[in-house]
């Protein structure tokens, strides 16, 4: 039996606006509107001017609202027959289009605030890790500025006695007999340890140089880290380069009690944010450290196929009970000590993956280590009506 079709309200009236029928929808939504369930309160509610131009015209549509709560969509078309003139007006009520109209654009409002909020949260997150990690990064900045500072001190005294053998040259090439005063020269070089300082002045500079690009690398890890913004777009990237500038931030917090193995797999290009996912990385290698307590191993590694690529941060802690594992990426959730964690690393690793269209793969043994696998597609699928991007 095939589905019956809704029942628009229909009335047949003359050119005097008489009603001659009504369909029941018209009756019924009479009831709805006028309370009094007659058709004529429905022709009441179209002004003369309106059904002037039905006349005129032939036919007039428009919206009106007998009460906020129910407006209406009226359609009136006017004919002639040889007995008489004769109108039909066709009734919608469109309440509950408007309705959903409105609760849709709640909705949005309410999905506009909920984006803001998660931006935000993340924005907080990644602040709070760079504080929790500040103390490292200082002490790593700290680490070459200070040889760096040292050898600036130890290239002042070189120079100095490179330009006093220079004033040296200068007085016996200009006196009456230079070749008399060779021998001064070679004293001089000597007392000035000339031959020390020429082997030593490459070195220096080289582990100078070092210890600048080292600093650099560090403030510019830690300003892609911490760039966030709705604005962004995704974009092809170097995950393996993002994990490791990611592990160059959080080293300083590792090193002294993490040895660390690195199994790279070479891995195309990843249409990401970037940041995000060094978010992810950040938090994962964290957690990694923290499920160490005195020694033990975090290895990295990585892998693909044609659809997909997967980074693993493996870990030889304590590893996570059974009964935490279907609660690990529930927002606010921690198994570590009070002032150790705030329980929303893994919450947001798990909302920037899921918005990458990704997964986290957890498997853990307690008393033997976690690994923790982020699962990413290699292209993202366009949303509907989104152009694809270009293919690197």
């Amino acid at each position: 039996m095939g589905r019956q079709r809704p029942q628009f309200p229909v009335l047949f009236l003359d050119a005097q606006r008489r009603v001659h029928r009504a369909n029941q929808a018209a009756q019924a939504l009479a009831a709805k509107v006028a309370g009094d369930g007659r058709p004529e309160s429905l022709v009441a509610l179209v002004g003369d001017e309106q059904w002037a131009t039905a006349l005129r015209d032939g036919h007039w549509k428009g919206v009106v609202r007998p009460d906020p709560q129910h407006p209406l969509a009226l359609e009136i078309h006017c004919g002639q027959s040889p007995d008489s003139d004769h109108c039909l007006m066709v009734v919608l009520d469109i309440s509950e289009r408007d309705e959903r109209q409105r609760q849709y654009a709640e909705l949005q409002r309410t999905v506009d605030r909920l984006a803001t909020a998660q931006e935000q949260l993340l924005r907080s997150e990644k602040m709070a890790s760079i504080g929790q990690l500040a103390a490292g990064v200082a002490h790593e900045i700290n680490n070459p500025i200070g040889y760096v500072g040292s050898n600036l001190g130890t290239l002042q005294d070189y120079s100095s006695a490179l330009l006093a053998l220079v004033e040296k040259y200068h007085e016996i090439l200009f006196s009456e007999n230079p070749q008399a005063r060779r021998q001064e020269i070679v004293q001089a070089r000597q007392q000035l340890d000339i031959d020390y300082i020429l082997g030593d002045l490459p070195n220096l500079l080289s582990e100078s140089r070092e210890g600048i690009e080292r600093v650099t690398k560090i403030v510019q890890d830690l300003k892609d880290f911490s760039r966030v913004g709705r604005d962004q777009k995704m974009q092809p990237a170097d995950l393996l380069q993002g994990l490791d500038s990611t592990l160059n931030i959080v080293w300083n917090d590792l090193k002294y009690k993490v040895r660390l193995e690195k199994h790279y797999t070479s891995l195309p290009l990843v249409e990401c944010l970037a940041s995000e996912i060094n978010q992810v990385f950040l938090n994962l290698l964290l957690n990694a450290g923290q499920a160490i307590e005195q020694r033990g191993t975090i290895v990295l590694a990585s892998g693909c196929d044609d659809e997909e690529v997967w980074i693993s941060v493996t870990d030889s802690g304590c590893g996570i009970p059974p009964e935490s594992m279907p609660h690990l990426f529930d927002p606010f959730f921690t198994t570590k000590p009070i002032g150790r964690g705030t329980g929303l690393g893994l919450a947001i690793s798990y909302s920037i993956v899921a918005k990458h269209h990704g997964r986290i793969d957890v498997t853990s043994k307690v008393g033997q280590g976690s690994t923790f696998r982020v699962v990413l597609p290699i292209r993202q699928v366009p949303e509907a009506g989104e152009a694809a991007p270009p293919a690197a």
